[in-house]
């Protein structure tokens, strides 16, 4: 890790942060597995000699996930279904709160490129401990991925159709991009 040591600030001009969801329920069929992607977000990344002493902080603007894709549905989603669900991610989702992580422990993961991050995450109010595998390659690019449940932040899933649609408890989240 010595190799990549200092301090690094990242945002969507270095690195694409990205969400995916799953739909479920009996009509599924008829609604779409998203692809979103934050559009205003910082994070200073800072790596230490020693991984003990690396830190992760990141803050994203809740109201600025916008829908790159939807695959499956009954029919393509055009631009008033993405209006339509990006209000309701912010209206009755994630009801305009920002999202804040802050690490609490970086530990090396057998001298790899690979760190393992825990620390708190805020989402709509609500603060609870999360894990994720950061790996940098020697190149400097870097990955991240966690799945974030819903209702662990107590977030209710969306839904319609009397709950016979509705968007899958565990969101998938992505990084990817260069120090």
């Amino acid at each position: 890790m010595s190799s990549h040591a200092g301090k690094y600030r990242l945002g969507p001009e270095k690195a694409t942060l990205s969400l995916r969801t799953k739909r479920t329920g009996a009509a599924a069929k008829a609604g779409h597995d998203l692809l979103m992607h934050v559009t205003s977000w910082g994070a200073t990344l800072e790596i230490g000699e020693d991984p003990a002493e690396s830190s992760l902080a990141l803050d994203v603007d809740a109201t600025s996930l916008r829908v790159q894709e939807g695959h499956g549905g009954a029919q393509a989603l055009g631009d008033a279904d993405k209006a339509s669900i990006h209000e309701s991610i912010d209206e009755d989702v994630l009801r305009r709160q920002d999202i804040m992580f802050r690490s609490t422990k970086v530990e090396s993961e057998g001298g790899s490129g690979r760190l393992s991050v825990q620390g708190d995450l805020t989402i709509v109010g609500e603060t609870h401990p999360i894990t994720f595998d950061l790996e940098i390659a020697d190149d400097g690019t870097l990955g991240a991925g966690a799945v974030v449940t819903q209702s662990a932040w107590g977030m209710k899933p969306y839904s319609i159709l009397f709950g016979a649609l509705k968007v899958a408890d565990d969101v998938e989240v992505g990084l990817e991009g260069r120090l």
